[in-house]
């Protein structure tokens, strides 16, 4: 390994390891409102962290050889160089790619909309930090519809991220808007992964459309149902931030539509910031959402859940709530169809078995 080669390394070593955390909340803020510090992770949490910050540098021989092996960094620099955006570094990566690419993206806003293909697997976002935005102002009624109004949308498997910045632009719509859902990130490939990551918008902020998926220590913000879809996810330790004005606001629109193993777990995550708003409107006829020793600002209804208008979605949603704390924790006028867990009842939640982790998450 030559100088530059050994400067470079060290340079990603240090990034990887420092928690980069955007304006939303100061570090010290971020790591005390999302749990951070405060409970003690597992074992396999701490095993995993590390086994994933050797990983994203393609210095672990575990992960590298068990899934895609080392393969080669590309760097993205706006100024000079053949990848200027981070749409060209990703038209970089060979179609059927077989080993982790890593994309490295510096401090800046990048306006452009980004697609990473089904046919490009394995591919690592590594921003500098969350000062590297990617962001474009579509709307589902300019694009042609809600999926086309991403900024940054992913259908490959194996995507991961490290401190980036997902937005969307355009303006907060009032409630009852048509045409006005804008997203700033469409994940629909599985087996994808984002540490540390924000997602800024409004309506459909974060459309989790299918796969399952791990967020670990993101900052989501929107207004209307700004994380949806029918992904099989888990987010953990998350900040989520809510934008809305008045009643209109809800945090999720799960859309299972039978009695399938997608769902959203929000496990220790913190939830804050303006309106009135539900935790889950029941957006499939299934919709499973469940909210898992969380801190709960006093903007959540009292009812808690919405069943999309449809009174037969009462008997066939799973929203459920598990050992939450704060003002809108209080269960007091929920919807007497949703949940609360014991702790048997709220363990396979808890466990990493809800999306396979152990399948695939050391290895991503």
């Amino acid at each position: 390994m030559g100088s530059m080669s050994r400067c470079i390394f060290s340079a990603l070593v240090i990034l990887v390891a420092v928690c980069s955390v955007a304006k939303p909340a100061s570090a010290a803020e971020f790591r005390t409102l999302s749990g951070q510090g405060s409970d003690s992770d597992s074992s396999w949490d701490k095993w995993l962290e590390s086994k994933q910050q050797q990983s994203v540098l393609g210095v672990d021989e575990t992960m590298t050889t068990q899934a895609a092996p080392k393969g080669k960094t590309i760097y993205v620099n706006k100024q000079k160089g053949p990848y200027r955006t981070v749409q060209q570094a990703v038209n970089a990566v060979p179609k059927g790619n077989t080993k982790r690419i890593v994309i490295y993206i510096p401090d800046g806003v990048y306006k452009e909309k980004i697609l990473v293909p089904k046919t490009k697997p394995f591919i690592t976002f590594q921003c500098q930090s969350r000062k590297a935005t990617l962001v474009w102002g579509d709307t589902a009624a300019k694009a042609g519809g809600t999926a086309k109004s991403a900024s940054t949308a992913i259908e490959s498997k194996g995507f991961i991220a490290y401190d980036c910045t997902f937005a969307n632009s355009a303006p907060a719509p009032p409630g009852g808007a048509v045409g006005k859902q804008a997203v700033a990130l469409r994940i629909q490939g599985d087996q994808g992964a984002f540490y540390r990551c924000a997602f800024l918008g409004a309506q459909d902020t974060l459309y989790d459309k299918e796969g399952r998926h791990y967020f670990r220590d993101c900052y989501i913000r929107g207004s209307i149902d700004f994380v949806f879809g029918d992904g099989q996810s888990i987010y953990k330790k998350c900040l989520i931030e809510s934008i809305a004005k008045g009643t209109s606001g809800s945090i999720t629109a799960q859309k299972r539509e039978s009695f399938s193993r997608t769902g959203f777990v929000f496990d220790q995550c913190t939830i804050r910031g303006s309106g009135s708003i539900y935790l889950g409107r029941a957006w499939g006829t299934h919709s499973r959402v469940v909210f898992c020793r969380c801190n709960m600002a006093n903007i959540i209804r009292p009812i808690g859940w919405q069943d999309w208008d449809d009174k037969r979605r009462q008997k066939t949603v799973f929203y459920a709530e598990y050992a939450c704390t704060g003002p809108g924790a209080n269960r007091k006028g929920r919807a007497p169809w949703s949940k609360v867990l014991s702790a048997a009842q709220a363990k396979p939640f808890l466990d990493y078995g809800f999306i396979d982790a152990k399948q695939w998450l050391p290895y991503v």
